[in-house]
């Protein structure tokens, strides 16, 4: 299969392996959890999915720990609009917009990295060198500490 997003399919290997030697995008790091060899490959970097369907993107993920942190977040910020006496429901509603409209922006550039941080917490290891690397500069995996 000629990979559409490396070197034309020139035959040169460009290290953009994913599982079964699928191609893998360049901002897409690929990680595995070795004891069970279950495979997740994830965006590095703004997730605009996040941004545009919030709270559907961790259900389908089954990203259910980050899901909760979204929801109660989310949560606390609209009960603590609540306890604001504002004049109308019609000012309430158009805080609740503009903090909900903010927060996606939020969620957009934070929730690729709870997602890696999570699965890292839980095991799972960068699948490649070049993904290992890309999760490195990012910094959403941490640099391992020079003695």
């Amino acid at each position: 299969m000629q990979n559409p997003f490396g070197n034309g399919g020139n035959g040169d290997n460009d290290n953009n392996e994913g599982p079964n030697g699928l191609p893998v995008p360049p901002n897409y790091a690929t990680v595995v959890k070795e004891d069970n060899g279950d495979i997740r490959i994830g965006k590095v970097g703004f997730s605009y999915t996040t941004f545009l369907f919030s709270f559907l993107v961790p259900i389908f993920r089954g990203d259910w720990y980050n899901f909760l942190c979204m929801i109660g977040v989310n949560l606390g910020i609209v009960l603590g609009l609540y306890s604001i006496h504002f004049t109308s429901f019609q000012t309430f509603n158009f805080a609740t917009s503009i903090l909900q409209f903010a927060l996606s922006f939020v969620w957009g550039y934070l929730y690729n990295l709870m997602y890696f941080r999570h699965l890292f917490n839980r095991g799972f290891k960068p699948a490649t060198q070049r993904s290992k690397d890309l999760l490195e500069k990012s910094g959403y995996l941490p640099k391992p500490k020079k003695k």
